[in-house]
């Protein structure tokens, strides 16, 4: 069983460098170490790393369509809506660099194997450029963790060849061998991103988080963190810790702070 105390605070301490880039950046515009977050990322790089979430029960299509447009507007990176938004969301950003992604067993993956390759196929049909996939916390907390891959591995191949995945890992349901287990799991399903979910761990994102992903699964998978992010300086230091990308709801007023309102 890992150790989770002591990995994090190794790997914060990679990342705690007293200046400069703890990643070796060079600077140029293309570096890799940039474009995944890091100490040198630049301010008006900052919108394009929001992913502006619309996920609340009591959204009306009126803000869903006002909200999308705006955060075309700030050049947002995506906005995660429900499958149930994605043509609308789609249309109100159509011309706009903003994605679509469309968040799949949204929160705990309470729903079959099939429903969510239902949910994928008509998400990538109305618009969606990426997905946020919940892995079945039930199966996990059972022990069941064949099932759990196999439902997850199953809505991966139908989403792999047409959109971005994100595996949601709702750290906050886990023990410590869960959380292992499940981010073997993530790692083996070769997606592009990992989305570090908040939604029961009782507090808001943290960079420990970000650093035990990073213990496990290294640099291969990029990093989406939510929870609670309201500031500039939290999204600075998400970034720094090593996050890609940051869901929230507090998408404007970042883009109002950044433009120094």
């Amino acid at each position: 069983m890992i150790d989770i105390d002591k990995i994090i605070n190794e790997v914060l301490a990679e990342f705690s460098q007293p200046s400069g880039c703890g990643r070796k950046c060079s600077g140029q515009a293309d570096c890799a170490a940039c474009a995944d977050g890091c100490l040198c990322l630049k301010e008006s790089d900052i919108p394009r790393r929001l992913e502006h979430s619309l996920l609340t029960a009591d959204l009306t299509k009126e803000k869903l369509i006002a909200e999308c447009r705006m955060a075309g507007n700030i050049r947002a990176g995506a906005v995660c809506v429900a499958p149930n938004y994605v043509a609308e969301a789609s249309s109100a950003l159509a011309g706009s660099s903003t994605l679509v992604c469309a968040a799949v067993g949204f929160p705990s993956a309470f729903m079959s194997t099939q429903a969510k390759i239902a949910d994928i196929r008509a998400c990538v049909m109305r618009g969606a450029s990426e997905i946020d996939l919940a892995i079945d916390i039930s199966a996990v907390k059972s022990g069941d963790y064949a099932k759990a891959e196999k439902d997850f591995l199953s809505a991966i191949e139908v989403a792999h060849s047409r959109v971005a995945v994100k595996a949601v890992f709702e750290h906050g349901s886990y023990d410590a061998r869960e959380k292992e287990a499940v981010l073997q799991m993530i790692g083996r399903g070769g997606v592009k991103f990992i989305k570090i979910q908040n939604m029961t761990s009782g507090h808001g994102a943290r960079r420990e988080e970000i650093a035990l992903v990073r213990s496990v699964l290294g640099d291969k998978i990029k990093i989406k963190i939510d929870g609670g992010v309201k500031t500039l300086a939290q999204a600075r230091e998400l970034f720094d810790a090593g996050a890609s990308r940051i869901g929230l709801t507090a998408t404007f007023a970042i883009a109002k702070e950044l433009k120094g309102e």
